[in-house]
């Protein structure tokens, strides 16, 4: 076909590790839940910032400089950041790519996470510690959409790489990352039990 694909928008997505995956994911489970219940001004902060759940994004942002088994996790998220860099053609040599942010993410019933952007950020990604079946998916949104002001709708059957938006389900264990520019949410948490996922931004630094 005539037509070519240039600009492509990528989300890469695969397992943290291969053995020992479920227990290192309890370990941090753990902690994630150890964080929460320390950190009493981020609790406050959650009131009115994000209802029906926990982050530590506004008080607690450096967990993998904070806490030995964060800093473990930096070590073991670094080798996918640099197979997503390869992908991706980016040159590594030209400046010092480092984990900048890293903060948990606890969603009780209800909680949602509307769509947003990381701006001053190169990288950014989720880990999954605990994911109840039936949770929500990370949803992610075509960055030329607000260009496209004149475009018919899409068939409701369209290709998936033809899409406005798109969904990842989630795993525990598993990691998705993507350039921080890319618009990116989460719906609603249908689940009694809670989702609990680890984010982080990695930056030129």
């Amino acid at each position: 076909m005539p037509a070519k694909a240039w600009f492509p928008t990528y989300v890469y997505e695969a397992p943290l590790q291969g053995r020992g995956a479920a227990d290192f994911a309890r370990l941090l489970l753990a902690q994630c839940h150890e964080v929460r219940q320390s950190d009493s001004e981020g609790q406050l902060w959650c009131r009115d910032n994000y209802p029906a759940g926990y982050t530590s994004y506004g008080t607690l942002r450096g967990l993998h400089r904070s806490f030995p088994l964060f800093a473990k996790l930096e070590k073991k998220i670094w080798r996918h950041v640099q197979r997503f860099a390869r992908r991706l053609d980016m040159d590594l040599l030209e400046a010092n790519l480092a984990m900048t942010d890293c903060w948990v993410n606890i969603m009780s019933r209800e909680a949602v996470h509307p769509l947003h952007v990381h701006p001053g950020a190169t990288f950014s990604g989720t880990y999954y510690v605990s994911t109840p079946a039936g949770c929500s998916g990370i949803r992610f949104e075509d960055p030329r959409l607000e260009k496209s002001m004149s475009a018919p709708p899409r068939l409701a059957d369209c290709r998936r790489e033809n899409r406005r938006q798109i969904s990842y389900d989630v795993q525990a264990g598993n990691l998705v990352l993507f350039e921080s520019w890319l618009s990116h949410g989460v719906a609603s948490n249908p689940t009694v039990d809670e989702r609990v996922s680890i984010s982080f931004n990695y930056t030129w630094v």
